[in-house]
C-alpha cells in the first residue's frame, strides 16, 4: 500500500494532524462538534474529568469522560469548508497510521454529533426548541468534490426540492445525505425532527437583505412550504449537510442537533440564547452518555 504524501496529510512536529493539532490517542470515539470555539468549554464543563485540551486557530478540542463514556468536543468554526477540514482530519486520526502514512486495513467508525444553533423555517417550531436533522440538504458545493451517491428516498427528496424551488435556474446544484438511524432514534422526546438545509453563508444564502438585493428572494418561503411525503424542512444553518455527506462517505455515524435561536417565519429571536444553548447541551449530553 502506498503511503500518503507529506503535502496531502500534514503532521506536525508533535505527531498531530495539522489543523486540529490532535494526536490519534487524544480523540475519543464519540465526538461532539460545535461551531463556536467558546462553546467547547460550555460542553466540557459537564464532563466528570477532562484528560486533554488543545487549541490551534479556531479548532479547540477537549477530551474527557462522563462516567465511563469517553467523549471529545471539537470546535469547527463556521461553514462547510471548515467541516471539510475537521472531518477529514478526524477520520485521519482514527483510520490512518501516522507512522507509515498508510490507511488502516480495519476501518473504525466513530460517532459525530453536532450541537449548533439555527433558524427555524416552520412557524410551529419556535425559538429555544430543539431539532434533530433527519437529512442534511446542502445548497453549498462541498460534496460535489466527492463521489456521493444517494438511496432512492434521498434522491426522491432531492428531486422534489429541485422542482419545488427551481434552484438549478440559479446555477445551484443541491445535494442530500441522511442522519444515522442508530443515533437519531435516541433523540425523539423533546426534539423536533425534519430536514436541515445547509447554506454557504449567513446573509444572502439565508434570505437576509442588508444592502444587497437577492437573486432568489423567495427561496426561504419555498423552503418553508416544501413537502415530500412525511418530509419537510425544519431549519437551516451552515454545517449539517457537510457533516452528513462526509460521514456517510467515510463510514462514520452522524447526527446534527440544533437549537432554534431565530424563527424566520414569525420573525422572532431567542430572548436568552445562552440559556437555550445550555439547555441543549445538558439534554443532549445526558442522552449521549447513555448511548
Amino acid at each position: 500500500m502506498s503511503s500518503i504524501g507529506a503535502s496531502e496529510l500534514i503532521i506536525n512536529d508533535r505527531g498531530a494532524v495539522y489543523h486540529l493539532n490532535v494526536r490519534p490517542e487524544e480523540i475519543a470515539d464519540t465526538i461532539i462538534t460545535v461551531g463556536d470555539p467558546e462553546r467547547v468549554a460550555s460542553v466540557s464543563k459537564y464532563f466528570d474529568h477532562i484528560e486533554f485540551k488543545c487549541e490551534h486557530r479556531e479548532f479547540i478540542t477537549h477530551t474527557g469522560y462522563i462516567g465511563n463514556k469517553r467523549i471529545s468536543v471539537l470546535s469547527t468554526g463556521i461553514g462547510p469548508d471548515n467541516i471539510d477540514i475537521a472531518l477529514n482530519e478526524v477520520d485521519a486520526l482514527v483510520n490512518i497510521n501516522f507512522d507509515t502514512r498508510t490507511i488502516n486495513e480495519n476501518k473504525k467508525s466513530v460517532s459525530i454529533i453536532r450541537m449548533g444553533t439555527c433558524g427555524s423555517l416552520q412557524g410551529e417550531v419556535g425559538v429555544d426548541q430543539l431539532v434533530a436533522g433527519t437529512h442534511g440538504l446542502g445548497i453549498d458545493n462541498l460534496l460535489h468534490f466527492y463521489k456521493l451517491s444517494n438511496n432512492s428516498e434521498e434522491q426522491a427528496i432531492l428531486t422534489a426540492f429541485e422542482q419545488h424551488t427551481q434552484i438549478a435556474d440559479f446555477k445551484i446544484q443541491p445535494y442530500i445525505a441522511s442522519a444515522s438511524a442508530g443515533l437519531i432514534k435516541h433523540f425523539v422526546d423533546g426534539y423536533n425532527q425534519g430536514i436541515t438545509v445547509t447554506c454557504p453563508g449567513f446573509y444572502g444564502p439565508q434570505g437576509r437583505i442588508l444592502r444587497l438585493p437577492l437573486s432568489m428572494p423567495n427561496l426561504v418561503d419555498q423552503m418553508t412550504s416544501f413537502r415530500f411525503g412525511n418530509h419537510h424542512i425544519a431549519n437551516f444553518e451552515m454545517e449539517t449537510s457537510a457533516i452528513y455527506g462526509l460521514c456517510n462517505l467515510l463510514g462514520h455515524q452522524c447526527l446534527s442537533i440544533n437549537v432554534i435561536i431565530a424563527n424566520r417565519v414569525k420573525k422572532e429571536y431567542s430572548k436568552d440564547m445562552a440559556r437555550a444553548v445550555d439547555n441543549m447541551i445538558q439534554k443532549t449530553l445526558g442522552i449521549i452518555a447513555t448511548i
